[in-house]
């Protein structure tokens, strides 16, 4: 096995990829750093790396948008730790970020120091939040009830709905998963069922209400 840890960071701005690396450098034990400018290339990396210790992603980059690009990733890889890296640090962000899965959150606006202090906290176990934000509770009824529903979802329907969210057709979906056409369709019909909607169509208007970016805060 290979000693130290290896990461992936998927931003689209190659300067803050530079600088996100300087900060992981500086915490020693780092066998390999991987980079991805778009969610697509973030997604395969992820999938041929099944030695990923951490993904830093970005909310606004090519293919994803806002925190679907979070669900979708957690769906491929439930145990690697996500921590999300956004210039939008408000705290209706970070707590929804953390309630759907993510084991950090990290601003842009960040210090190399609060990176690295993040970067370890997660690699250490413990959940990562910008010091000094009340993060409150979602005060949303109907974010509340959906962010609820995606929890339920296990991590191969958590995937299949990001699929679905790329316009893939269910036989498209099977070819990529490596399953049946009939799987699928019954993975469909349990994320229809949870989600509480009579479509695939209705299912990604659900998810794209989470996924919105930037997120605007409530009330």
């Amino acid at each position: 096995m290979p000693s130290g840890h290896t990461f992936v960071i998927a931003d689209d701005h190659p300067l803050f990829r530079g600088a996100l690396k300087e900060a992981l450098a500086g915490i020693g034990d780092v066998a390999a750093i991987h980079e991805a400018g778009d969610f697509e290339s973030a997604k395969a990396l992820v999938l041929a790396n099944e030695d990923v210790d951490m993904v830093l992603l970005d909310l606004s980059m090519p293919g994803a948008s806002g925190l679907s690009g979070l669900i979708s990733l957690r769906g491929i890889h439930p145990a690697v730790p996500l921590v999300v890296v956004s210039a939008h640090d408000d705290p209706v962000t970070i707590r929804r970020a953390l309630d759907l899965g993510a084991s950090g959150f990290i601003s842009k606006s960040a210090s190399m120091e609060e990176i690295r202090a993040a970067v370890q906290a997660v690699l250490a176990g413990d959940i990562a939040a910008p010091a000094g934000i009340e993060l409150g509770v979602e005060r949303d009824p109907e974010i509340s009830d959906l962010i609820k529903r995606l929890q339920a979802l296990t991590p191969q329907q958590t995937r299949v709905l990001g699929m679905l969210a790329e316009g893939l057709l269910n036989k498209q979906i099977a070819y990529e998963l490596g399953v049946s056409e009939a799987t699928i369709k019954a993975h469909v019909s349990a994320i229809l069922q949870k989600l509480g909607v009579d479509s695939r169509t209705q299912a990604v208007i659900q998810l794209s209400k989470i996924g919105g970016d930037p997120l605007q805060p409530v009330g």
